[in-house]
Protein backbone atom coordinates (compact mmCIF):
# COMPACT_ATOMS: atom_id res chain seq x y z
CA UNK A 1 0.00 0.00 0.00
CA UNK A 2 2.85 2.41 1.02
CA UNK A 3 4.49 1.93 -2.59
CA UNK A 4 0.88 2.78 -4.16
CA UNK A 5 0.97 5.38 -2.35
CA UNK A 6 4.09 6.59 -2.76
CA UNK A 7 3.39 5.95 -7.07
CA UNK A 8 0.13 8.22 -6.71
CA UNK A 9 1.89 11.44 -5.08
CA UNK A 10 5.01 11.22 -7.85
CA UNK A 11 2.14 10.83 -10.63
CA UNK A 12 0.40 13.88 -9.06
CA UNK A 13 3.61 15.74 -8.69
CA UNK A 14 4.47 15.25 -12.72
CA UNK A 15 1.15 16.37 -13.25
CA UNK A 16 1.55 19.54 -11.36
CA UNK A 17 5.10 20.21 -12.92
CA UNK A 18 5.75 22.04 -15.59
CA UNK A 19 4.34 21.27 -18.92
CA UNK A 20 7.15 21.04 -21.84
CA UNK A 21 7.62 23.69 -23.94
CA UNK A 22 5.05 23.88 -27.15
CA UNK A 23 6.71 23.75 -30.55
CA UNK A 24 6.33 27.41 -31.85
CA UNK A 25 8.64 29.19 -34.56
CA UNK A 26 11.81 30.66 -32.26
CA UNK A 27 9.91 34.27 -33.55
CA UNK A 28 6.90 35.49 -34.29
CA UNK A 29 6.30 37.44 -37.47
CA UNK A 30 5.47 41.15 -37.29
CA UNK A 31 5.13 41.34 -40.99
CA UNK A 32 5.68 40.46 -43.79
CA UNK A 33 7.05 43.07 -47.17
CA UNK A 34 5.88 41.80 -50.79
CA UNK A 35 8.88 42.93 -53.21
CA UNK A 36 8.20 41.90 -56.78
CA UNK A 37 10.24 43.04 -60.48
CA UNK A 38 13.39 43.39 -62.08
CA UNK A 39 15.52 40.13 -62.76
CA UNK A 40 18.03 42.10 -62.53
CA UNK A 41 17.57 43.23 -59.14
CA UNK A 42 16.47 40.24 -58.00
CA UNK A 43 19.51 38.32 -56.85
CA UNK A 44 20.58 41.58 -54.98
CA UNK A 45 17.05 41.61 -53.67
CA UNK A 46 17.09 38.12 -52.57
CA UNK A 47 20.43 38.69 -50.75
CA UNK A 48 19.15 41.71 -48.93
CA UNK A 49 16.10 39.83 -47.60
CA UNK A 50 18.12 37.13 -46.48
CA UNK A 51 20.75 39.64 -44.42
CA UNK A 52 17.46 41.23 -43.62
CA UNK A 53 16.24 38.02 -41.38
CA UNK A 54 19.52 38.25 -39.50
CA UNK A 55 19.21 41.71 -38.65
CA UNK A 56 15.51 41.65 -38.14
CA UNK A 57 13.89 37.56 -37.47
CA UNK A 58 10.53 39.15 -37.30
CA UNK A 59 9.89 40.76 -40.46
CA UNK A 60 9.48 38.36 -43.74
CA UNK A 61 10.69 39.59 -47.37
CA UNK A 62 9.24 37.79 -50.16
CA UNK A 63 10.99 38.53 -53.10
CA UNK A 64 10.24 36.85 -56.85
CA UNK A 65 10.96 38.53 -60.10
CA UNK A 66 9.29 38.68 -63.48
CA UNK A 67 10.66 41.93 -65.07
CA UNK A 68 10.39 45.08 -64.20
CA UNK A 69 7.07 45.96 -65.91
CA UNK A 70 5.50 42.79 -63.92
CA UNK A 71 6.80 44.70 -60.92
CA UNK A 72 5.23 47.93 -61.55
CA UNK A 73 1.86 46.62 -62.84
CA UNK A 74 2.32 44.55 -59.20
CA UNK A 75 2.65 47.77 -57.64
CA UNK A 76 -0.04 49.88 -59.50
CA UNK A 77 -2.53 47.00 -58.56
CA UNK A 78 -2.15 46.92 -55.30
CA UNK A 79 -0.86 43.20 -54.28
CA UNK A 80 2.86 44.10 -53.97
CA UNK A 81 4.52 46.84 -50.92
CA UNK A 82 8.06 46.90 -53.06
CA UNK A 83 8.54 47.00 -56.77
CA UNK A 84 12.05 46.63 -58.13
CA UNK A 85 13.14 47.97 -61.36
CA UNK A 86 16.04 48.72 -63.47
CA UNK A 87 14.31 51.61 -65.29
CA UNK A 88 12.72 54.86 -64.16
CA UNK A 89 8.76 54.15 -63.82
CA UNK A 90 6.70 55.07 -67.32
CA UNK A 91 4.71 58.21 -68.06
CA UNK A 92 2.00 55.82 -68.61
CA UNK A 93 2.42 53.40 -65.39
CA UNK A 94 2.54 56.60 -63.48
CA UNK A 95 -0.95 57.75 -64.93
CA UNK A 96 -2.16 54.59 -64.17
CA UNK A 97 -1.06 54.58 -61.22
CA UNK A 98 -2.49 57.80 -59.92
CA UNK A 99 -5.90 56.91 -61.75
CA UNK A 100 -5.48 53.61 -58.81
CA UNK A 101 -5.16 56.43 -56.23
CA UNK A 102 -1.28 55.57 -55.59
CA UNK A 103 1.28 57.77 -56.12
CA UNK A 104 4.54 55.75 -56.51
CA UNK A 105 7.57 56.90 -54.92
CA UNK A 106 11.45 56.08 -56.72
CA UNK A 107 14.25 54.82 -54.60
CA UNK A 108 17.73 54.70 -55.88
CA UNK A 109 18.94 51.48 -54.38
CA UNK A 110 22.52 50.00 -56.51
CA UNK A 111 23.56 50.95 -60.06
CA UNK A 112 24.45 48.80 -62.47
CA UNK A 113 26.86 48.59 -65.69
CA UNK A 114 25.16 46.53 -68.49
CA UNK A 115 28.35 44.85 -69.90
CA UNK A 116 28.42 43.84 -73.52
CA UNK A 117 29.10 40.09 -73.93
CA UNK A 118 30.54 37.37 -76.30
CA UNK A 119 32.25 34.15 -75.99
CA UNK A 120 36.22 34.09 -75.21
CA UNK A 121 37.06 32.80 -78.27
CA UNK A 122 35.91 35.81 -79.72
CA UNK A 123 38.61 37.92 -81.17
CA UNK A 124 36.34 41.20 -80.98
CA UNK A 125 37.78 43.49 -78.01
CA UNK A 126 36.36 46.93 -78.32
CA UNK A 127 32.93 48.65 -79.75
CA UNK A 128 31.87 51.76 -79.80
CA UNK A 129 28.07 52.52 -78.74
CA UNK A 130 27.47 53.38 -82.73
CA UNK A 131 28.77 50.07 -83.44
CA UNK A 132 26.66 48.13 -80.84
CA UNK A 133 23.58 50.28 -82.20
CA UNK A 134 24.21 48.98 -85.84
CA UNK A 135 24.63 45.31 -84.88
CA UNK A 136 21.63 45.09 -82.72
CA UNK A 137 19.40 47.33 -85.41
CA UNK A 138 20.77 44.63 -87.92
CA UNK A 139 23.13 46.96 -90.17
CA UNK A 140 25.66 44.76 -89.07
CA UNK A 141 25.66 41.09 -89.37
CA UNK A 142 28.87 39.78 -89.99
CA UNK A 143 31.59 39.47 -86.86
CA UNK A 144 34.23 41.08 -89.60
CA UNK A 145 32.63 44.09 -90.14
CA UNK A 146 33.67 44.93 -86.68
CA UNK A 147 37.04 43.17 -87.08
CA UNK A 148 36.12 39.46 -85.91
CA UNK A 149 36.81 36.31 -88.06
CA UNK A 150 34.12 36.07 -90.99
CA UNK A 151 30.67 34.51 -88.87
CA UNK A 152 27.59 35.26 -88.49
CA UNK A 153 26.43 37.58 -85.48
CA UNK A 154 23.86 35.81 -83.33
CA UNK A 155 22.20 38.95 -81.30
CA UNK A 156 20.43 37.98 -78.06
CA UNK A 157 18.11 39.95 -75.99
CA UNK A 158 15.94 40.14 -72.89
CA UNK A 159 12.15 40.17 -73.62
CA UNK A 160 10.34 43.57 -73.82
CA UNK A 161 8.70 43.16 -70.13
CA UNK A 162 12.67 43.79 -68.66
CA UNK A 163 13.90 46.97 -67.45
CA UNK A 164 17.12 46.44 -69.04
CA UNK A 165 16.01 45.30 -72.25
CA UNK A 166 14.13 48.80 -72.58
CA UNK A 167 17.23 50.66 -70.96
CA UNK A 168 18.88 49.05 -74.10
CA UNK A 169 17.11 49.73 -76.59
CA UNK A 170 16.88 53.65 -75.45
CA UNK A 171 20.34 54.45 -74.37
CA UNK A 172 22.38 51.89 -76.45
CA UNK A 173 20.46 51.52 -79.89
CA UNK A 174 18.97 54.89 -80.11
CA UNK A 175 21.51 56.21 -78.76
CA UNK A 176 19.94 57.85 -75.57
CA UNK A 177 18.23 60.16 -78.92
CA UNK A 178 14.32 61.18 -78.01
CA UNK A 179 13.41 60.94 -81.75
CA UNK A 180 15.46 57.82 -82.92
CA UNK A 181 12.56 55.40 -83.95
CA UNK A 182 15.70 52.49 -84.52
CA UNK A 183 14.59 49.13 -83.37
CA UNK A 184 16.10 45.84 -82.41
CA UNK A 185 16.63 43.30 -85.39
CA UNK A 186 13.82 41.04 -86.01
CA UNK A 187 16.30 38.71 -86.14
CA UNK A 188 17.17 39.16 -82.50
CA UNK A 189 16.38 36.09 -80.06
CA UNK A 190 14.66 37.54 -76.82
CA UNK A 191 15.07 35.43 -73.98
CA UNK A 192 13.54 35.31 -70.50
CA UNK A 193 16.59 35.73 -67.94
CA UNK A 194 19.34 37.02 -67.61
CA UNK A 195 21.08 33.80 -66.64
CA UNK A 196 19.78 32.65 -70.36
CA UNK A 197 21.78 35.06 -72.04
CA UNK A 198 24.92 34.28 -70.49
CA UNK A 199 24.15 30.56 -70.73
CA UNK A 200 23.74 30.91 -74.63
CA UNK A 201 27.02 33.47 -74.71
CA UNK A 202 28.94 30.59 -72.98
CA UNK A 203 28.07 28.01 -75.94
CA UNK A 204 27.75 29.92 -78.97
CA UNK A 205 30.86 32.06 -80.48
CA UNK A 206 28.90 33.64 -82.85
CA UNK A 207 26.81 35.58 -80.11
CA UNK A 208 26.42 38.50 -78.37
CA UNK A 209 24.43 39.81 -75.65
CA UNK A 210 24.20 42.52 -72.90
CA UNK A 211 23.68 41.35 -69.15
CA UNK A 212 23.77 43.38 -65.57
CA UNK A 213 27.42 43.14 -64.12
CA UNK A 214 25.92 41.25 -61.62
CA UNK A 215 24.62 38.05 -63.78
CA UNK A 216 28.90 38.55 -65.59
CA UNK A 217 30.83 35.37 -64.67
CA UNK A 218 34.67 34.43 -65.54
CA UNK A 219 33.59 32.30 -68.70
CA UNK A 220 32.15 34.61 -70.81
CA UNK A 221 34.32 37.70 -72.33
CA UNK A 222 33.15 41.77 -71.78
CA UNK A 223 33.51 44.07 -74.25
CA UNK A 224 35.55 47.60 -73.40
CA UNK A 225 32.93 50.17 -74.98
CA UNK A 226 33.72 53.48 -76.37
CA UNK A 227 31.35 56.85 -76.54
CA UNK A 228 32.56 57.09 -80.47
CA UNK A 229 35.40 56.64 -82.65
CA UNK A 230 38.85 58.29 -80.73
CA UNK A 231 37.83 58.17 -77.56
CA UNK A 232 38.74 55.68 -74.93
CA UNK A 233 37.63 52.54 -74.24
CA UNK A 234 36.02 51.23 -70.95
CA UNK A 235 35.74 47.81 -69.51
CA UNK A 236 32.35 47.22 -67.27
CA UNK A 237 33.68 47.63 -64.15
CA UNK A 238 32.24 49.65 -60.36
CA UNK A 239 35.32 51.64 -60.80
CA UNK A 240 34.51 52.41 -64.40
CA UNK A 241 30.61 53.19 -63.51
CA UNK A 242 31.31 55.25 -60.46
CA UNK A 243 33.97 57.53 -62.62
CA UNK A 244 31.40 57.90 -65.06
CA UNK A 245 33.38 56.84 -67.23
CA UNK A 246 31.70 53.05 -68.74
CA UNK A 247 29.35 54.39 -71.33
CA UNK A 248 26.25 51.92 -70.36
CA UNK A 249 25.51 52.01 -66.77
CA UNK A 250 22.01 53.17 -65.05
CA UNK A 251 20.41 53.14 -61.67
CA UNK A 252 18.54 50.54 -60.17
CA UNK A 253 15.22 51.66 -58.14
CA UNK A 254 12.97 50.18 -55.54
CA UNK A 255 9.17 51.86 -56.02
CA UNK A 256 6.91 52.13 -53.16
CA UNK A 257 2.94 53.50 -52.88
CA UNK A 258 3.47 56.64 -51.61
CA UNK A 259 5.74 57.36 -48.71
CA UNK A 260 6.70 53.99 -47.13
CA UNK A 261 5.57 53.61 -43.63
CA UNK A 262 6.42 51.26 -40.37
CA UNK A 263 8.10 48.26 -41.43
CA UNK A 264 8.65 48.98 -45.32
CA UNK A 265 10.15 52.11 -44.46
CA UNK A 266 12.88 50.56 -42.01
CA UNK A 267 13.39 47.95 -44.69
CA UNK A 268 14.74 50.69 -46.82
CA UNK A 269 16.39 52.73 -44.82
CA UNK A 270 18.35 49.19 -44.15
CA UNK A 271 18.92 48.48 -48.09
CA UNK A 272 20.87 52.43 -47.98
CA UNK A 273 23.34 51.43 -44.83
CA UNK A 274 26.51 50.37 -45.09
CA UNK A 275 25.91 46.92 -44.03
CA UNK A 276 23.39 46.56 -46.98
CA UNK A 277 25.33 48.27 -49.33
CA UNK A 278 28.45 46.06 -48.94
CA UNK A 279 26.16 43.25 -50.76
CA UNK A 280 25.87 45.28 -53.07
CA UNK A 281 29.57 45.49 -54.31
CA UNK A 282 29.88 41.53 -53.19
CA UNK A 283 27.46 40.67 -55.71
CA UNK A 284 28.81 43.04 -58.67
CA UNK A 285 26.84 46.07 -58.73
CA UNK A 286 27.68 49.32 -57.66
CA UNK A 287 26.93 50.92 -54.25
CA UNK A 288 25.21 54.42 -54.03
CA UNK A 289 26.52 54.82 -50.89
CA UNK A 290 29.80 55.70 -51.67
CA UNK A 291 28.65 58.44 -54.27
Amino acid sequence: MRRIALLLIGLALVGCGQRPPQTTAEHSVSATIQNKGSDTLVNLALAWAEQYQVVRPDVRIAVTGGGSGTGIAALINGTVDIANASRQIKAEELESARANGIEPVEFVVARDAIAIIVHPSNPVNELTLQQISDIYSGKITNWSEVGGEDRPIVLLSRETNSGTHVYFLEEVIRLGQKNNKTLFSPDTLLLPSSEGIGAEVRQNPNAIGYDGLGYVTPDMKTIAVSRGPGQPYYPPTAETVNAGLYPIARDLYMYTAGEPQGQIKTYLEWILSPEAQQIVLELGFVPVATE
